[in-house]
C-alpha cells in the first residue's frame, strides 16, 4: 500500500505543504488498517473507513483535521479504482464531516498598497527583496512558500508570468513586475556574489534560498512599519487577490485556476461576498430587476 500512497500523492500536482499534510494523514489511515490487520487495499471495507473516522474523533481531533484525513483517503481509494487495482470506492457512503466555512480577513487595496511601501523601507538591498517578494504574494496569489520556492528559470518579464509550486503559471501586474525587475538587476546580483543557491529567485544575506519563515518575517516586518500596524499573513495577501479579482468581474473558475485550487469550493473560502455585491450583482444582471 505504500507503493500505491507513493503513487497517488506524487501525481496530485498541489502544493508541497499540502502533499506533506496527505502524506502524515494517510500514514496515519494505514497504520490504522494494519492494526486491524488490512494491508491490501482490495480488502478494506467501508465499516473500516468508518471506523477510522471514529478513531480520529476519539483521539481528539478537530473536525477540520478529521475532514483533511478523509479527504486524503478518498482521494487514494478514488484513485486505486482508476488505476484498476481494487473495483469498488468503499469510501462513497462514508460522509466527510461539515466543517464550517472561515472566510480569511481582506485588505483594502489602500492598506495593501501601504504594504508594498513599509516593504520597500527595509535597508539595502533588502527593502527592494523585501517589495519584489510582497508583491509576488499579493499579485500571483502565492503561497509564501511558493514565492521563496520560485526559481529564475521561471520568471519570464517579457511576457509578464511567473511559475510556482504544482508547475502552474500565473500573470503578475506590471507593478509586481517592475518590483521584481528591480530586485533582480538591482538587489540580488549582491547578494548571490556571497555564494550559495543561483536558480533560486530570492535569496538571503548568505546568497542562499529565501526560507518560508524568513518569507513570513519580510512580511511581518513590512506590516510592523505601517501605521497603524497590521497583522497580515500570507492568507490574508491571497484571499486579498483572490477577492480584488472578484469584485473585479473576474470569473470564479479563473481564480480558482490562478489560486491553484482544485476544487472551486476552496476558492470561495478565500472571497468575502458581501450582500451588498450579491445585491448590486443581481441588480444589474437579472432581468426584472428594474421592473
Amino acid at each position: 500500500m505504500d507503493t500505491v500512497v507513493g503513487e497517488y500523492l506524487a501525481g496530485l500536482g498541489l502544493a508541497r505543504n499540502t502533499v506533506l499534510a496527505y502524506r502524515g494523514d494517510l500514514a496515519r489511515y494505514l497504520s490504522y488498517l494494519a492494526g486491524l490487520g488490512v494491508r491490501d487495499l482490495g480488502a478494506v471495507r467501508g465499516v473500516d473507513v468508518g471506523g477510522f473516522v471514529r478513531d480520529l474523533r476519539d483521539q481528539g481531533l478537530a473536525e477540520a483535521s478529521v475532514a483533511r484525513c478523509l479527504v486524503a483517503v478518498r482521494g487514494l481509494h478514488r484513485f486505486a479504482v482508476r488505476r484498476g487495482l481494487v473495483a469498488v470506492d468503499v469510501t462513497r457512503g462514508v460522509a466527510v464531516p461539515s466543517v464550517p466555512v472561515r472566510r480569511a480577513p481582506v485588505l483594502s487595496v489602500q492598506r495593501v498598497e501601504a504594504l508594498f511601501a513599509a516593504a520597500s523601507a527595509g535597508a539595502a538591498p533588502f527593502g527592494v527583496r523585501d517589495r519584489a517578494l510582497v508583491e509576488l504574494l499579493y499579485a500571483g496569489g502565492a503561497r509564501v512558500s511558493e514565492a521563496v520556492g520560485a526559481d529564475l528559470a521561471g520568471v519570464d518579464l517579457a511576457v509578464g508570468t511567473i511559475r510556482l509550486g504544482g508547475g502552474r503559471v500565473v500573470p503578475l501586474a506590471q507593478s509586481a513586475l517592475v518590483a521584481l525587475d528591480a530586485y533582480l538587476i538591482r538587489a540580488r546580483p549582491g547578494l548571490v556574489a556571497s555564494g550559495g543557491d543561483g536558480a533560486a529567485v530570492f535569496l538571503n544575506a548568505r546568497g542562499g534560498r529565501l526560507s518560508r519563515q524568513s518569507g513570513w518575517a519580510v512580511l511581518a516586518g513590512a506590516a510592523a512599519r505601517m501605521a497603524p500596524a497590521d497583522r497580515i499573513s500570507p492568507r490574508m495577501l491571497r484571499s486579498s487577490f483572490a477577492a480584488h479579482l472578484l469584485d473585479g468581474g473576474a470569473d470564479v473558475r479563473v481564480v480558482q485556476e490562478l489560486l491553484g485550487h482544485s476544487s472551486v469550493s476552496t476558492t470561495r473560502v478565500h472571497v468575502r461576498e458581501t450582500s451588498d455585491r450579491a445585491r448590486q450583482v443581481y441588480s444589474g444582471s437579472h432581468p426584472r430587476a428594474l421592473d
